[in-house]
């Protein structure tokens, strides 16, 4: 018997203000025949991200919007990892991008350039990276399920691609060379950090053990 939990419920939030990010879950989510709803059609506030990892924060997310909501909600936390940047900007992701006026992910990605270029002295050396998705389906009831998920790659600069969000442009991911920002978006769902993750959670609490 597996211990985890089985979702059967016909609608759930995906605990999002990022429309991106909510059409790649919604994607995803389309085979199992779940209604969506994002945390910003039900006007929930977002919780402030007070966790010290992706797994954290995700949880966190997940859990105020089905308390808030009294439905079970999806919520992942994701982030760019840079190898010569000690991880960041990590859980910061989305922060480096914050200006008074919104996100501006273009500056966000000049700022990685930049440090990168201080660290390795110039555009070349170490550019390894991977995108890191921890992701968490909570109820009501307090009850989660989380699962993380990555994909790694090299980044290049300047950016490629008006496909994806985020820091998608500088990310070509191992294998490949497409940007996340310039594949397909089925092509980026089949191999990206979220679709790791997402695989692991349909396997643990989607799937009906008996008919695969």
């Amino acid at each position: 018997m597996s211990s985890h939990r089985r979702f059967t419920e016909p609608k759930i939030i995906v605990a999002s203000h990022n429309e991106g990010k909510v059409r790649e879950i919604r994607d995803l989510l389309a085979p199992f025949g779940v209604e969506t709803v994002s945390a910003a059609e039900l006007d929930l506030p977002e919780p402030e991200e007070t966790g010290t990892t992706f797994r954290a924060n995700a949880e966190l997310k997940a859990l105020a919007a089905a308390t808030a909501a009294g439905l079970p909600a999806l919520s992942d936390d994701s982030g760019l990892a840079v190898d010569g940047l000690d991880g960041a900007p990590g859980i910061y992701s989305a922060r480096w991008a914050e200006t008074g006026e919104g996100r501006d992910f273009a500056a966000a990605m000049q700022r990685v350039e930049k440090d990168l270029c201080a660290v390795n002295g110039g555009p070349n050396g170490n550019r390894a990276a991977k995108f890191v998705c921890a992701l968490t389906l909570a109820w009501p009831d307090s009850h989660v399920e989380t699962f993380q998920g990555e994909v790694t790659g090299t980044l290049v600069w300047p950016g490629r691609g008006t496909q994806g969000f985020g820091y998608d442009p500088i990310f070509e991911p191992d294998g490949h060379r497409l940007t996340f920002g310039e594949m397909d978006p089925a092509a980026k769902h089949a191999i990206s950090h979220r679709a790791d993750a997402f695989a692991q959670l349909i396997e643990a609490c989607f799937r009906n053990p008996a008919t695969g």
